[in-house]
């Protein structure tokens, strides 16, 4: 045996004694991974969500009609300011294919709710997640197919669990990836389409057909956690199509994910562990985009590299909760459902949020506030646009499995761009309500 190989026997051996199944708040672990020796051969589950949102912004008028911009609408469907609507409705199943093989386990999850991953694919449901997971290489797990690509703490973690009913804008924005077609990018070219809509649902504001990427790829990732004493150390190496829920690469290229997370584990389990985590990850693949000539009736296709960073904190120990994380991206910048050949770019955005909660003693209540910042076009000088939303909110747990939120978002939109900062300037607050019942 020479000096080489016994090392990296030693290593393996060290690291299989350290790659402790972590089966708490360590999404890589929970949603890619099964315990040890006692998981079923298929367990059954799902949540479903049910909510109202009311948006009380007023329209900016333009001559003998008042315009109504995605900002100030409900989604998906951004055709009214009120609405209630099942959100989503998920169910999967997940196990090992025991006892052919412990090591082996799996996860398919579909989404049957109106949002945007259903909405305007002319299915009433969608494959979200079809993976699976070899557990045989100690120090470095294998997972294969359609699942979480390893990131922003708002975008990892199981959204059942989520605190809040809507994403801050700077996930929502930066991160929330959309895909438009050529003929998404041909219909808004249409003058029609491009006068925003007047609310009376004769024209369409979300002009993008494909589902949204949902904060997911297609690929395969090589992952694991080690422990040492109560403190969890995470890594995730993913290589992807870089084209979210959808089939095929849009570019024959891909997009590198890495992720790193260490976490001083103070006690209990599942999705709601407590402990303090801090973690960094980065993203960066290509984007094959779209634009069209009307003069002409042509296309013509640009490569925009699109890059994405962030790193954040997370404290949980009852009776409080502290979330904190800053990111920042360039290339294929998001304008807006009603504008989708406007990922044509290579400009800049950033922001960050800072969210916590009060779970009252004694009680079933908590109590939670969030601040979250996005500033858009940083390196296109006179054209920022900026995002303030402070929201406030409550969550009444009935039980571990069942509880309602309620939130209320004041947000303050403005821009250095005249004509986006009229339609920006009356957009108000925000309120929502919502069930979540998880089975």
């Amino acid at each position: 045996m020479t000096r080489r190989t016994a090392l990296s026997i030693a290593l393996s051996m060290q690291l299989g004694a350290l790659a402790i199944p972590a089966q708490a708040a360590n999404w890589l672990m929970l949603q890619g991974t099964e315990p040890a020796g006692s998981a079923g051969r298929a367990k059954l589950w799902g949540f479903v969500q049910a909510q109202y949102q009311k948006d009380f912004s007023d329209p900016f008028t333009a001559p003998g009609k008042e315009i109504y911009v995605p900002p100030k609408l409900i989604g998906p469907n951004l055709e009214e300011q009120a609405q209630f609507n099942i959100n989503r409705a998920r169910i999967g199943v997940r196990g090992a294919n025991f006892p052919l093989d412990t090591k082996t386990n799996y996860f398919v999850l579909l989404e049957m709710g109106n949002n945007g991953i259903t909405h305007g694919s002319g299915s009433f449901a969608h494959l979200t997640d079809a993976s699976v997971t070899l557990n045989h290489i100690p120090g470095a797990r294998i997972r294969l197919g359609m699942f979480k690509y390893p990131g922003s703490e708002e975008g990892l973690q199981a959204i059942h669990v989520f605190d809040w009913i809507n994403f801050t804008t700077v996930t929502n924005q930066l991160l929330l990836e959309r895909f438009p077609t050529k003929e998404d990018v041909k219909n808004a070219s249409d003058p029609k389409q491009r006068d925003l809509n007047a609310i009376d649902g004769t024209l369409n504001e979300n002009l993008i057909s494909n589902p949204v990427g949902a904060f997911r790829d297609i690929g395969v990732q090589v992952f694991d956690t080690f422990r040492r004493a109560d403190w969890e150390h995470s890594y995730a190496v993913m290589y992807g199509n870089g084209h979210g829920l959808n089939l095929g690469n849009g570019d024959g290229k891909g997009n590198l994910y890495l992720y790193w997370s260490s976490e001083k584990v103070f006690g209990g389990k599942g999705g709601r562990r407590e402990g303090w985590k801090s973690f960094v990850w980065w993203q960066q693949g290509d984007r094959k985009l779209y634009s069209y000539d009307t003069g002409t009736d042509t296309f013509s296709t640009e490569t925009v590299t699109r890059t994405r960073w962030g790193l954040g904190t997370k404290y949980l120990k009852k009776p409080f909760r502290v979330t904190a994380e800053y990111m920042r991206g360039k290339g294929a910048i998001f304008y807006g459902p009603h504008n989708p050949d406007r990922l044509l770019n290579d400009r800049k955005a950033s922001g960050w949020y800072l969210e916590g909660g009060w779970y009252i003693p004694g009680t079933k209540w908590e109590i939670d506030a969030r601040y979250d910042r996005y500033t858009r076009d940083e390196n296109d000088a006179g054209a920022d646009t900026r995002f303030r939303t402070f929201t406030i909110g409550a969550q009444y747990h009935f039980n571990k499995k069942t509880r309602i939120n309620m939130e209320y978002a004041f947000r303050n939109f403005e821009s250095d761009v005249v004509n986006v900062d009229r339609q920006l300037e009356d957009v108000g607050g925000r309120f929502a309500i919502q069930v979540t019942a998880i089975f």
